[in-house]
């Protein structure tokens, strides 16, 4: 009953974190708040497969705004980029899940 107790709690907690948590960013407003729609759109659509989710964003944000954007989905892991000045976006959704959006050509 403990382990169901577990899994019931940590449901309830990625549930009630349904908006972005913006870790770190130097986009510009607009930017950024489109990035972000997207981020969260991407991973509500495939919840279960942050592979499809990252190459959502990578495909849009290259129409979007021009090519070479990077996307990373997961959880626990670190990173180490070189990117170009404003356009990084470092953010957390639903629970643990970050979500990092860069661009280097």
């Amino acid at each position: 009953m403990g382990e169901t107790e577990g899994k019931k709690d940590e449901a309830d907690y990625k549930r009630l974190q349904t908006f972005p948590l913006v870790r770190h960013s130097d986009m510009p407003e607009e930017m950024r708040v489109e990035t972000m729609e997207l981020c969260v759109t991407a991973c509500e659509k495939f919840s279960n497969n942050n592979e499809s989710a990252a190459k959502m964003i990578k495909e849009t944000m290259d129409r979007k705004f021009g090519s070479s954007w990077h996307v990373v989905i997961g959880e626990g892991f670190g990173f180490e980029i070189t990117h170009e000045v404003k356009n990084l976006l470092y953010l957390y959704f639903g629970g643990a899940l970050a979500v990092c959006v860069w661009k280097c050509s």
